[in-house]
C-alpha cells in the first residue's frame, strides 16, 4: 500500500493504492482556507496545512479498511513557488503568499528589466508575481522585520514532510518552482540568491524526488495515525506528479489540468524556455515539461455557483448550463476573478459577463461559466501554438473532470480530444513517486504501465468548435479592450480606499 498526499489549494487530499496496480484503496480530504485582504492577495496558513493533513490521513486509512502498518511509502506533493518561512525554533513567521496572489507585480518587473535574461537562461523562466523570487522581493522590501528572522525557507511539502519526519530537504522542481535554479548544477543559483540578497545558508538541500528523505517520527505518528518509522520520500510539486500521474512520459503528450487555476501541460525531451510559459524537470530522468496556467478555473466556478445557484450542487448548476445552446447565444465570460496570468500576464483583469439581453437567463449564464474557463485554456494553446508548440490529445485532471458537460465543452472549444484517466489527481501522482521511491516499482515507465488506464475519450464536435472559434475571437477581442478599463477602475478604487 503506498500514500500519496496533496495539498491543494482549496484542500489536502490523502489517497491510499495498492502497489500492485494503482487500484485506490482509500481516499480522505479536509478543506483549507485562502485569505484575501486585499484585491490581488492570497495568503494561506502552513499550520492549518498540517492540521487538514492530520484529518485526511486517518480518513483515508479507515476508508482503505488496512492498518498503516501495511504502508510501504509516503510521498507529498503541493502548489510550487509558495515561500513558506521559517525561524530559528520551526515557527512560521508569517502567512504563505500563494500561486495565484499578484503583490509582487513590481517587484518581477524590476527583476525583468535588470536581469530578465539571466534568469531566464539559469532558472529556464520569466519573473512573474507567480514565482518566489519576486515574492521574497517584496517581502524584503515591505516586511524587513520578518526576513530578518528567517533561518529556513521552504516549499508547501517540504514543510509538510518536515513536520512528519524532522528532515529538511526539497527537488529539483521545487528549485525551479522557486525562480531560484541554475539548470546546469540541479541545484540552488547562489548568483540569482545575491540578485534579492538571499542567504544561501537558509535553503534546504536538493534531492531527488524519489529519494527517501527521512521516516515518520514518532511525534507525527501520534498526530496523523501513521506508523512510526514509515518511509517518507521527497515528492515534487503538484503540477510535476498529476502530469507524471496521468502517464505523459512521451514527449508531445498534452494534459490539461481544471482544478483551482486551469493548467496546459506538453512533455518535451530537453529543457525548453519559452517565458511565460513554464519549463520543469519531468520525474523520467532526462524529460522536462512545459506548463502554462490560468489564475481562476474551478475556483472561477465555485464562485459562480456560490454566487449565482446560492445552495445548489454543482449537479444543479451543470443541469442548468445544459439547458443553454453551444454559445449561451451570444452571452460571454471572462474569469479574470483574480486578475489573470497566462497569456496575459495582468493582474489589474477583472471578470465580466458580456452581451446580456433581457433574453437570457440562469441557464445562459451558467453555460458561459463553462465556456469562459474554455476559453481561457484555449488563449493558453493559442499562446503556446503562436511560440511553435504542437499539441495532441489532452489527458484530463483534475476535479472539473468529472462534469461531462464541461469536458465536452472543453473539447469543442479547443478542438483537442479530452482522454480521462481512471484516475487523475495529484495524489495519486504522489503515491506512484513514493511507490518508485520505496521499490514498488522499478522505474516511472514500470509505474506508468502498471498503474494508469484511460477510461474514456470525449471529441470535439466540428459544427460547435467553429461556432466557438468564432466566439473566441470576441472573447479575446474583448480582453484587450476592456484591460485599460479594468485598469482604470483598479485606479479610481484605490484611490477611494485611500482616501
Amino acid at each position: 500500500m503506498l500514500l500519496g498526499i496533496d495539498l491543494g489549494a482549496g484542500s489536502l487530499k490523502a489517497t491510499l493504492i495498492s502497489g500492485d496496480d494503482g487500484r485506490v484503496l482509500g481516499e480522505g480530504s479536509h478543506p483549507v482556507t485562502t485569505h484575501m485582504p486585499h484585491h490581488g492577495w492570497s495568503e494561506q496558513d502552513p499550520g492549518e496545512w498540517f492540521q487538514a493533513l492530520c484529518r485526511a490521513v486517518p480518513l483515508a486509512l479507515k476508508a482503505s479498511g488496512v492498518g498503516a502498518g501495511a504502508l510501504q511509502g509516503i510521498a507529498i506533493s503541493a502548489g510550487a513557488h509558495i515561500p513558506v518561512l521559517l525561524d530559528d525554533t520551526g515557527t512560521v513567521l508569517r502567512p504563505a503568499i500563494m500561486w495565484n496572489d499578484q503583490r509582487a507585480s513590481a517587484e518581477a518587473a524590476e527583476l525583468r528589466e535588470h536581469h530578465g535574461a539571466f534568469i531566464e537562461a539559469t532558472s529556464l523562466n520569466r519573473a512573474n508575481p507567480t514565482w518566489a523570487l519576486p515574492m521574497l522581493a517584496w517581502l524584503q522590501r515591505h516586511e524587513p522585520g520578518v526576513i530578518a528572522r528567517v533561518r529556513r525557507f521552504c516549499l508547501p511539502k517540504d514543510y509538510l514532510r518536515w513536520r512528519l519526519t524532522g528532515e529538511w530537504a526539497t527537488d529539483f522542481s521545487d528549485v525551479i518552482g522557486a525562480l531560484m535554479a541554475d539548470v546546469n548544477t540541479r541545484d540552488w543559483s547562489p548568483a540569482i540568491c545575491q540578485l534579492i540578497d538571499w542567504p544561501m545558508e537558509t535553503l534546504p538541500p536538493v534531492a531527488e524526488a524519489t529519494a527517501v528523505a527521512g521516516t515518520v517520527t514518532t511525534t507525527a505518528a501520534r498526530d496523523t495515525g501513521l506508523a512510526p518509522g514509515t518511509p517518507v520520500v521527497v515528492g515534487s510539486n503538484d503540477t510535476t506528479v498529476e502530469f507524471f500521474g496521468v502517464g505523459a512520459l512521451q514527449p508531445g503528450q498534452t494534459a490539461i489540468k481544471l482544478a483551482t487555476a486551469g493548467v496546459l501541460f506538453l512533455a518535451v525531451d530537453r529543457p525548453v524556455v519559452q517565458p511565460p510559459i513554464s519549463c520543469y524537470p519531468h520525474i523520467a530522468p532526462g524529460m522536462y515539461y512545459l506548463a502554462t496556467g490560468t489564475n481562476a478555473c474551478a475556483s472561477a466556478h465555485r464562485w459562480a455557483r456560490d454566487r449565482l445557484f446560492p445552495g445548489e450542487s454543482f449537479e444543479a448548476m451543470d443541469a442548468e448550463a445544459a439547458r443553454a445552446p453551444a454559445g449561451s447565444e451570444g452571452v460571454l465570460f471572462h474569469p479574470y476573478l483574480q486578475g489573470e496570468r497566462g497569456p496575459h500576464w495582468d493582474p489589474w483583469l477583472r471578470a465580466d459577463f458580456l452581451g446580456l439581453t433581457m433574453q437570457h437567463d440562469r441557464p445562459h449564464l451558467a453555460r458561459a461559466v463553462y465556456e469562459g474557463i474554455a476559453y481561457s485554456i484555449r488563449d493558453l494553446l493559442t499562446d503556446a501554438r503562436d511560440k511553435g508548440l504542437e499539441f495532441g490529445p489532452a489527458r484530463l485532471l483534475g476535479g472539473g473532470g468529472r462534469s461531462e458537460l464541461w469536458r465536452q465543452i472543453l473539447a469543442d472549444v479547443t478542438g483537442l480530444v479530452m482522454e480521462i484517466p481512471e484516475t487523475a489527481d495529484a495524489s495519486f501522482g504522489a503515491a506512484l513517486v513514493a511507490g518508485i521511491g520505496v521499490g514498488a516499482f522499478g522505474s516511472p515507465r514500470e509505474a506508468v504501465a502498471r498503474c494508469v488506464r484511460i477510461r474514456h475519450r470525449t471529441r470535439p464536435d466540428a459544427g460547435r468548435h467553429a461556432l466557438y472559434g468564432e466566439l473566441f475571437g470576441v472573447y479575446r477581442e474583448a480582453t484587450r479592450v476592456l484591460a485599460g478599463l479594468d485598469r482604470r477602475l483598479h485606479d479610481i478604487l484605490h484611490v477611494q480606499n485611500d482616501a
